[in-house]
């Protein structure tokens, strides 16, 4: 069914749990009017239409009956001064599911007045009432959504506008060159281009920059911001499901003295400082008659070929064989830390660093693979995976506090769009080429970067964001 922009739309704006409290969001012309007909102030009045703008109030919900729900705390915010720029009622309940499903179910029950809002409309309609761009919108949803400090804090920052700040300066420089070769071209008395072409390459060159240092954030943004996928993999028995109870802090993982313990994957995140970690812990690798167990070996074989980061768990106190071998093999294009574990037994220790450096060069991995003691028992060595993370993938750099990433495939897509459309801009300033020919690719820049604050921004596309927002944002 089509819904017009126009409707009053209700949700449950909180988690459906039990909680201390439960808030259900009305937004429209209508909003008041709908609450209306349920709500009574303490003294059973149905006032609800003499509260002011940003006034909270106690009272009663009744159904259509007019039988009590619950009581209620009632805001009302008028428009311009809401979220939505629209009239806004939330009805503040306490926080049963059963509670705020019937309340929900009153308001909607006559949909020629307010119906059930799809899954992100109240964000929707702050972007098409011009309260907000695309990149704060879609930052919304990247906070609820955030799985870290780095991921948070960087959210916040797009959602105060950062994003849209720095696109709107590269957008403007354009259009202002745009228009002043559109006005030389149509008043050449009055507008001369005498050396025009040494004027507009330093600014296409500073466009280009920072078009540049946002595509090249966007890799480790999206890292920071949704952890790096690790696979714990090694022969059985060599303390993979430990490292991972050591990382989560509980216990996790089954763990045993009996190789082949683990025979399937096990996923948690974990936090290692500021960084984030998707990790699964695999089956020990090794050929197996057991069918369920070789299943397990397969899939661990699976994910260490998809994932990003390898952690590969050896046992000191085993000798090196051709399975160590072959499993270093199948990963030696991966980034790779190797874990020489059990290093507390100390009178037990058979493979040393110098033993896992000739195994190293053996299978052609290269000889500046972190190599870590570790001790699960112990917990040592923890700190030392951390600082090794850090230096693969970050450089052993911590996050500027004011530094934006791009974490956002869409903007990142549309940054590469308007990089190579300014390059084009170069490319006809050094061969020479005709004023009136810039400006094509300004304009393709232009527009590119407008789609990421959504500017010229089709209503097909709105609507693939915003289906993906959770219901009642």
């Amino acid at each position: 069914m089509i819904h017009s922009n126009d409707d009053t739309i209700a949700a449950i704006a909180t988690a459906a749990s039990d909680a201390g409290i439960g808030i259900i969001r009305v937004s429209g012309t209508r909003a008041i009017e709908a609450v209306s007909h349920f709500y009574q102030n303490a003294k059973h009045e149905f006032d609800l239409q003499s509260h002011q703008s940003g006034t909270i109030r106690f009272g009663y919900f009744c159904d259509t009956k007019g039988d009590l729900i619950d009581e209620v705390m009632v805001s009302v915010m008028r428009a311009p001064h809401s979220y939505t720029k629209e009239d806004v009622v939330e009805v503040n309940t306490h926080g049963g599911t059963m509670v705020m499903q019937k309340i929900l179910h009153e308001l909607i029950s006559d949909e020629n007045i307010c119906r059930l809002a799809e899954p992100g409309e109240f964000t929707k309609r702050a972007f098409l009432n011009g309260r907000i761009d695309l990149t704060r919108a879609e930052a919304v949803m990247d906070i609820i959504e955030a799985k870290s400090e780095f991921a948070l804090n960087n959210s916040e920052k797009q959602l105060r506008g950062d994003m849209r700040n720095i696109i709107e300066d590269m957008r403007s420089k354009i259009i202002y060159e745009m228009a002043y070769i559109e006005s030389a071209l149509d008043d050449p008395e009055n507008y001369d281009l005498t050396g025009y072409k040494d004027r507009i390459m330093p600014i296409c060159d500073k466009i280009i920059r920072n078009c540049d240092k946002l595509i090249k954030s966007a890799d480790e943004g999206r890292v920071r911001a949704t952890g790096l996928s690790t696979v714990i993999i090694g022969k059985p028995n060599s303390g993979k499901s430990s490292l991972l109870n050591v990382l989560t802090g509980e216990e996790t993982a089954i763990v045993t003295d009996i190789a082949g313990t683990t025979r399937d994957v096990i996923e948690h995140d974990v936090k290692l400082g500021n960084i984030l970690l998707h990790v699964i812990d695999t089956a020990g690798i090794r050929d197996s008659a057991d069918k369920i167990e070789a299943i397990g070996v397969e899939k661990a074989r699976k994910y260490a070929r998809e994932a990003e980061l390898i952690l590969y768990m050896i046992d000191s106190t085993s000798q090196i064989n051709d399975e160590d071998i072959e499993i270093l093999t199948s990963v030696k294009d991966k980034k790779i830390i190797v874990l020489l574990n059990k290093t507390d037994k100390e009178d037990e220790i058979i493979i040393t660093k110098d033993n896992i450096s000739k195994l190293l060069e053996t299978v052609g991995v290269s000889s500046d693979v972190p190599v870590i003691t570790t001790s699960m028992i112990l917990g040592n060595g923890i700190d030392e995976l951390k600082n090794a993370i850090s230096d693969l993938f970050f450089n052993g750099k911590l996050v500027p506090e004011d530094e934006i990433y791009v974490t956002n495939l869409r903007h990142k897509n549309l940054l590469e769009k308007a990089y190579r459309s300014l390059c084009l801009v170069k490319n006809s300033v050094e061969q020479g080429l005709s004023e009136d020919f810039y400006t094509i690719d300004l304009h393709d820049a232009y527009e590119s970067l407008g789609l990421i604050i959504g500017e010229e921004v089709g209503d097909d596309l709105v609507e693939e964001i915003f289906s993906k927002f959770c219901m009642g944002k």
